[in-house]
């Protein structure tokens, strides 16, 4: 069992693993500093591009690796939070809620028609979520009595917000998707070929 585990944790925090952990973090982290609201009547509803880095290491790596670098970027939002933390968590819940599936399925499924199923899978998971999320946690704390009734009157907008995010993400992971998928490929190759290779005093 612990060789099991250490083996696991070998092959998901291996130098090369987290060298590009931190990359994609980085480059997730940095944009955020862009983002910017699309609602008038909702401009606490901001929108940023960090997960369309985090999909992309999902595919690489896998959702493992992907999640542990959403954490990352969360803690380092701390920051620059003026929410103590309560809206980091929202955006980790969502984040992780918009990678799983289509970095789960693409271990098993690849090609461009399975990244579009995964895709859709993840907007509709993250539209899904954000309503519970910011109805028990974003609201409570940004709103305190009136949450109850301040959510009734915006759902549309987390519920347009979202969709229109995700949509808008999942369109340019797609596209950058080819060009970047030798990239990919070769990446995942090259681990795989790591993992299997006997040690050399073997």
């Amino acid at each position: 069992m612990k060789e099991n585990t250490k083996r696991m944790l070998a092959d998901h925090f291996s130098a090369t693993h987290i060298a590009y952990m931190a990359l994609f973090t980085a480059l997730a982290f940095v944009v955020t500093f862009l983002e910017f609201p699309i609602f008038p009547a909702a401009p606490y509803l901001k929108l940023d591009f960090a997960n369309v880095f985090f999909m992309i290491e999902g595919f690489i790596f896998g959702p493992v690796e992907a999640v542990v670098s959403i954490g990352i970027k969360e803690l380092l939002c701390l920051m620059k939070s003026s929410s103590g933390g309560v809206g980091e968590l929202a955006n980790f819940l969502m984040s992780t809620a918009y990678i799983i599936l289509p970095s789960i399925l693409y271990r098993f499924k690849k090609g461009r028609w399975w990244v579009a199923v995964g895709l859709v899978m993840a907007c509709v998971l993250q539209i899904a979520v954000s309503l519970p999320v910011n109805r028990y946690i974003n609201f409570p704390f940004f709103m305190g009595d009136g949450a109850a009734s301040m959510f009734a009157e915006a759902w549309p907008f987390v519920l347009a917000f979202n969709a229109i995010k995700s949509v808008v993400i999942s369109v340019i992971v797609f596209v950058i998707y080819k060009p970047l998928s030798r990239l990919i490929k070769a990446t995942r190759n090259k681990l795989e070929k790591k993992r299997t290779d006997p040690p050399a005093d073997a």
